[in-house]
């Protein structure tokens, strides 16, 4: 059994020979345990401080891709090493990586195939009361989403195996953490969480850039999730609260007609057509949307296939 550690990096130098440091050489149940890094484009000697520090393996993108994209370049590397399990950290070193442990272990006992680590974000400090509020709330919607039980959604610590990263698909250029969970959910992948502890802040969150940004970020998320995993619902109840918005307002417009003072009220009536056209379109579009899903479903488990496929022409 091997254990890969993947770590995404944006110019970590400051950082990441900490990480490194905390990172275990053995962990219970694995025969190996390697270190690798997805160096997201740095200019600085993110690299140089990987290689001084041991890491067994480094992933250059060209260029800054942000972190979804980095997640998501590691996993690929894992996957062609042979990895057997996957543990994503930070190279901030928020994590306490002597939790691995405790996130692998259920994978190993065959009870999951993606454990997530649930920090404690009551008892984080240098949270705001604003980013807590939008964790958890963010962490709810993912529940309603993916129908998990998953308290802490936006963890980047996890633990994932083999069968599940060739799963894993992430579409949202701002952050894995929410998209691959409602995957796990929607693919019927047996997802946990085990509760980890975190370390002190080394450094500014690199996706918090100020609170309007990411509420802003947050809120756009959030509406591409159900759009993305949930399009039916979402087209289907927008245009029905639409529909529903147009027959209100075409009986308001009725009622006056009614009682003869209907010239007055023409803009209701307007507007209640307005409203009903869309609200109808709306609907039809859930279906397209439906469909449409039903596609990306189809293709994402040929995807699977043919990575099940390559990986056992490359063990022959």
């Amino acid at each position: 059994m091997k254990l890969i550690i993947q770590i995404p990096c944006y110019n970590e130098e400051q950082t990441l020979s900490i990480a490194l440091a905390a990172l275990p050489r053995t962990v219970n149940g694995f025969d190996s345990v390697e270190w690798l890094i997805i160096d997201d484009g740095s200019t600085d000697r993110t690299i140089a401080v990987a290689r001084e520090n041991g890491v067994d393996h480094i992933v250059s993108l060209p260029k800054h891709q942000g972190l979804a994209k980095g997640f998501m370049a590691g996993l690929e590397a894992c996957l062609e090493k042979g990895a057997d399990v996957i543990v994503n950290t930070d190279a901030d070193n928020q994590y306490f990586a002597g939790d691995i442990p405790n996130l692998t272990a259920p994978i190993l006992d065959g009870r999951a195939q993606i454990v997530i680590g649930a920090r404690p974000i009551q008892e984080i400090e240098h949270f705001s009361i604003l980013k807590k509020l939008f964790q958890k709330f963010g962490s709810w919607v993912v529940r309603q989403a993916s129908k998990t039980s998953i308290p802490d959604a936006t963890s980047g610590f996890r633990a994932i195996n083999r069968e599940a990263a060739m799963q894993l698909n992430v579409f949202n250029e701002y952050t894995y953490t929410l998209e691959t969970i409602i995957q796990a959910g929607q693919k019927n992948l047996s997802i946990i969480s085990v509760p980890i502890r975190v370390n002190g802040d080394l450094r500014p969150s690199r996706l918090l850039k100020s609170i309007p940004s990411y509420i802003k970020r947050s809120i756009v998320t959030i509406i591409r999730i159900f759009i993305v995993y949930k399009p039916f619902r979402f087209f289907f109840f927008t245009g029905l609260m639409l529909f529903g918005a147009g027959i209100i307002l075409g009986l308001r417009f009725l009622f006056f007609f009614v009682t003869g003072d209907g010239n007055g009220h023409l803009q209701s009536l307007v507007l209640a057509s307005i409203l009903l056209g869309i609200g109808f379109q709306t609907v039809l579009v859930a279906f397209l949307a439906d469909l449409m899903s039903v596609n990306r479903r189809m293709m994402e488990d040929i995807q699977f296939k043919l990575r099940k496929m390559s990986n056992i022409k490359a063990n022959f």
